[in-house]
């Protein structure tokens, strides 16, 4: 602790808002008066004793003297560097104030007690070791400063006292803190403070340096880009003078060119973060060239451009109706289509939800029923840009999707392609054949078709290259198929599905007529006025010529027809103009390839024995004619059971177990003679072995086929029948009943045999097919021999009633 001293009396020297400490030598400004004052008392009682003059500095915060003054001597009076008078005076030590006196001349006396802050020697180890710390702290700290000349006097003090005195010279140090300096008596104490603030200042300067090293380091960045940039325009500029280009062109200046276009905001961002990053990449840089490919598909899309819909609906029906005969059900959806969005433009609802009004129709259908070219006339009809998207045998997912750009070779998918070559964000876009994606290890295309196709979900779609959200919800998705059950059943579920089943003779004949012959007139090189085709001839290649349900091989024996033609004439053989009647078609294209079975000789027909019966089917291609063969082995050779043939499934194979148990099982109430059932073996057949065959609808033909063999009776020729049969002899419903009756309607059937519960399909069946027709809608098995079989004595189709 620190001792006290002999009381001195000593005339005071206010500082405001400064502090002294011992071993300081500071300037005082004689021009205030107190400073003055004190000086001149001091001087005044220097007199009278021996030494110079004292003072007694003692800080004044805010009005308020501190409790410790310093003993200061006047050393030395005279001018300051700016001319004024002032005082030269070094603070000798601590005083402790006391109370107040009187003295010479106008300044405040006071009586003080010196206090003493000798530390005994020699210094303990934790003293010497504070020494030794706040040495190095202010070495550290006046080198920054580049004040080596104080380290070295700072470095030559061994008073501890003095030592933590000298921070008093510290500018970071605040009144506050040189006043707490100033009343720790204790040297220790007071050495340990100023080494903890020397501490806390130079961690804030590290701070401090750091901040401003980071920012200048930014500041220095932004300069040098800046620099670079320039250096970069003047580049360009010189190269697009060398290669003669217009000062216009800038092809490379990508931000310009995002700049300038008219893409959303959130694009807009994306492409700028892209500009970025090819700016900071080199030209060697692989990754530059993937960016400016990316770059130019997003400047590439048209995200604001939209082609007004037609909203004439009598015009769009009229467009439909002269480019398509026949397909009522889907010109009649598309004209549903087309009121809605008149009506939801009229009234201000185009857009609801963020999302438009989308439509997704699937055609299904056989091939050549123009699924295909619908799509173009239904982009006609309602004044958008058309693109076909082909399906067929896609197995990458990432065609529809598109590819990660970190692949090499990196496109976005077949959607946004399309959408990029219609040039338009409402396309309508048909999606042909997707009934033949298929799947593989690199993914399923349909899987990744189910967000593009579902109303709810296309409005945000996102592509794998593009990675921003693309608006599907206002194109047109129409796709087509041949099979239904290939579609997978979650995307065909997002679908509207729209049946076309094929073609009436008819509607061939139009078709051909107003579609098909002008068409081929032109590919032949041939004039409207040199040939033609009267309707007999057209209505015979139809029916004889060609059975299908659409119409291309009817396009294809029309263009064989008129090349016929042509070269005849080129020839010589034959004038023009000519006109083609049925009677030149075996001459001009050879014999006709299909001949119904009620046009054949009776003895050539396939039901001219017993044990065939004629049956209805739908294929890939539409609806076709089944034949169904039944026989009985020998029994000598006891072959025993039931053999199937013709490549049945496993549904087909049951339906023929069902008919055989239902024939075993009630034969003696049919009148049949079941004991051959029991040990001969019976063998079905459907010919056409090479096709695979599936489905229940055969079950009433197969126990027809096996009725007929058993009883001798023939099945009529003119009889086509589908059904599924039960155990009991009931019909059941089955599907594709139009297809059906359509092919039947092909091949010369005049009688159709369909079941009771499958009667309101026949509303979806043309008119002039249903007048050529005499359908019979039955229950039970019974019904169908009655109308079926012949008698047994002459083979003549006989009379029966019609079945309710």
């Amino acid at each position: 602790m620190a001792s006290t001293s002999t009381p001195l009396t000593l005339p005071v020297l206010p500082l405001d808002d400064e502090v002294v400490l011992p071993g300081m030598v500071v300037p005082l400004d004689l021009s205030d008066s107190e400073v003055r004052a004190a000086v001149e008392a001091a001087q005044a009682a220097a007199r009278t004793t021996p030494g110079k003059p004292r003072v007694l500095l003692v800080p004044r915060i805010d009005g308020t003297y501190a409790n410790t003054g310093v003993l200061g001597t006047v050393e030395q009076v005279g001018r300051l560097a700016d001319g004024d008078p002032g005082a030269l005076i070094r603070g000798r030590g601590r005083v402790r104030i006391g109370a107040g006196t009187t003295g010479p001349g106008a300044a405040l006396w006071v009586e003080g007690t010196r206090v003493d802050e000798t530390v005994p020697e020699p210094l303990p180890g934790q003293v010497a070791e504070l020494v030794k710390e706040y040495k190095a702290l202010a070495t550290a700290w006046l080198r920054k400063r580049g004040a080596w000349q104080v380290v070295d006097r700072v470095q030559a003090i061994d008073d501890v006292s003095a030592l933590a005195d000298n921070s008093g010279y510290s500018p970071f140090l605040t009144t506050d803190q040189k006043v707490e300096l100033l009343e720790t008596t204790d040297p220790v104490a007071r050495l340990k403070l100023a080494t903890q603030q020397l501490r806390d200042h130079l961690a804030e300067q590290d701070v401090a340096e750091t901040i401003a090293k980071d920012v200048q380091e930014g500041v220095d960045k932004q300069q040098r880009e800046f620099l670079l940039r320039r250096q970069l325009e003047a580049v360009r500029k010189e190269l697009r003078e060398l290669n003669g280009e217009q000062e216009g062109e800038e092809s490379d200046d990508y931000r310009a060119r995002v700049e300038a276009a008219d893409l959303p905001e959130k694009v807009r961002e994306a492409a700028l973060k892209e500009v970025d990053k090819l700016e900071r990449s080199s030209d060697q840089s692989p990754e530059g060239s993937w960016i400016r490919t990316w770059l130019d598909t997003v400047l590439e899309m048209p995200w604001n451009e939209r082609t007004e819909d037609a909203y004439d609906i009598q015009g769009a029906k009229a467009v439909l109706d002269a480019e398509h005969a026949g397909l009522e059900d889907v010109k009649e959806r598309i004209t549903e289509y087309l009121a809605v969005r008149k009506r939801r433009n009229d009234r201000g609802l185009g857009v609801v939800g963020g999302r438009r009004g989308g439509a997704v129709l699937a055609l299904v259908g056989p091939p050549g029923v123009g699924k295909t070219s619908l799509g173009e006339s239904v982009a006609h009809a309602m004044g958008r840009k058309f693109v076909r998207v082909a399906l067929g045998g896609v197995r990458d997912e990432a065609e529809i999707r598109g590819h990660r750009r970190t692949y090499v070779g990196a496109l976005p998918g077949r959607v946004v392609r399309a959408i990029k070559e219609a040039g338009s964000m409402n396309p309508v876009v048909l999606l042909d054949e997707i009934d033949k994606v298929g799947s593989d290890f690199r993914g399923d295309p349909a899987a990744a078709l189910l967000e593009v196709l579902d109303p709810a979900q296309n409005h945000t779609f996102r592509d794998h290259y593009l990675e921003v959200e693309l608006d599907l919800s206002d194109v047109v998705f129409l796709a087509t198929a041949n099979v239904l059950e290939a579609i997978p059943e979650a995307l065909a579920d997002r679908m509207e599905i729209v049946r076309l089943d094929g073609y009436t003779e008819d509607e061939k004949v139009v078709i051909a007529r107003d579609h098909l012959l002008p068409r081929q007139l032109e590919r032949a090189g041939l004039d409207q006025d040199e040939v033609s085709l009267d309707e007999s001839a057209l209505r015979k290649l139809a029916g004889e010529y060609t059975r299908e349900a659409g119409v291309r091989n009817l396009e294809r024996s029309v263009a064989r027809l008129l090349r016929k033609v042509a070269a005849q004439h080129e020839l010589g053989e034959r004038e023009l103009p000519f006109t083609v009647t049925d009677a030149d078609l075996r001459d001009l294209i050879g014999r006709p390839h299909h001949m119904p079975e009620s046009a054949q000789d009776p003895a050539e027909r396939r039901t001219s024995v017993p044990g065939v019966a004629t049956g209805l089917a739908v294929t890939g291609a539409g609806g076709d004619v089944l034949y169904v063969e039944a026989s009985l082995a020998d029994p000598e050779t006891g072959a025993a059971g039931l053999t199937l043939t013709g490549q049945l499934g496993d549904v087909m194979k049951e339906s023929a177990q069902i008919a055989l148990s239902f024939l075993r099982s009630h034969g003696a109430e049919l009148e049949l003679p079941v004991g051959d059932l029991k040990d001969r073996g019976v063998h079905i057949h459907f010919p056409a072995g090479a096709v695979p065959k599936d489905g229940p609808s055969a079950g009433i033909t197969m126990t027809t086929a096996l009725a007929s063999l058993l009883s001798g009776r023939l099945v009529r020729t003119d009889v086509a029948m589908t059904g599924e049969v039960s155990l009991t002899g009931r019909v059941l419903p089955i599907g594709g009943v139009k297809q059906k009756l359509l092919a039947a309607h092909r091949a010369g059937v005049t009688t159709v045999i369909i079941p009771k519960r499958n009667e309101p399909d026949l509303d979806d069946v043309p008119a002039e097919v249903l007048d050529k027709l005499d359908v019979h809608a039955v229950t039970d098995v019974r019904q169908v021999l009655e109308l079926a079989l012949s008698p047994a004595t002459n083979g003549a189709a006989p009379e029966v009633p019609v079945a309710a």
